[in-house]
């Protein structure tokens, strides 16, 4: 289900001076998101080292890392490689408190995904609408919301490679994983999942009409759906700190 343009964004170059660490968060994202879903074989070790524009011994680092904490496992002899596991951690555990950037993050989401609505409008066609829509059916309430998660990114990056940019796509995906970082702090009642897909639903019904000013009215208020959860969860972390002062 996942395109060729979010694979490529995975395996592009890495920049130093941080390879190592970008190596580490670049792969575990795309992993935990679902782009390299359960079961995937990573490319040879030559060949990945060669497209992440890494040394293999900075990439054999990387692996060690992402083995160690669960999102990779290698098998030797005829057969073997580097695969992702069946259930990969979605994301890192939310044991600490809420990172103090999330509205930057929150920020950067709004301009990139308004800004891929405005143009998915005028783009999108029928395969990428048929992610979107399958995307929709998959977010079940009734379900684990690992589940529901996965969905729901796939379909903001559907939303995205609807553009056909590239780099928009990385973007996404890029954003999307720090979101799956906030998300852990937040509670899922099965009413507020609903009503977010039922906004998924209208983005496709906005898109399918070439309609960019609902696109993006719909993806402004998604936005601030989360932002306003959030906040209520930062007052209320400052208010505990305050009484236990």
């Amino acid at each position: 289900m996942t395109t060729d343009s979010a694979i490529a964004a995975v395996f592009e170059p890495v920049q130093p001076p941080t390879t190592f660490e970008e190596t580490v968060e670049r792969l575990g994202t795309a992993i935990r998101l679902g782009i390299l879903g359960a079961g995937a074989r990573l490319p040879s070790e030559r060949e990945l080292a060669d497209q992440l524009g890494i040394s293999r011994s900075t990439l054999r680092q990387a692996i060690t890392t992402l083995v160690q904490s669960g999102h990779l496992r290698s098998v030797r002899g005829r057969g073997g490689g580097t695969f992702v596991v069946a259930e990969p951690p979605l994301t890192q555990e939310a044991d600490g408190p809420l990172r103090e950037d999330w509205r930057t993050v929150l920020d950067l989401r709004l301009a990139i995904e308004v800004g891929a609505a405005a143009l998915a409008a005028e783009r999108a066609g029928p395969a990428t609408i048929a992610i979107m829509r399958e995307c929709v059916a998959r977010m079940t309430v009734e379900g684990p919301f690992e589940e529901y998660r996965r969905a729901d990114v796939r379909f903001h990056i559907a939303l995205a490679e609807c553009t056909a940019v590239p780099r928009l796509v990385a973007l996404t995906t890029e954003v999307q994983g720090d979101m799956s970082d906030l998300i852990a702090h937040i509670a899922h009642p099965p009413e507020v999942l609903a009503h977010a897909n039922l906004e998924h639903a209208g983005m496709i019904e906005a898109l399918e009409r070439r309609d960019a000013t609902r696109a993006i009215a719909l993806v402004r208020r998604h936005v601030d759906g989360t932002r306003h959860i959030l906040g209520g969860l930062l007052l209320d972390e400052g208010r505990r700190a305050g009484q236990s002062g």
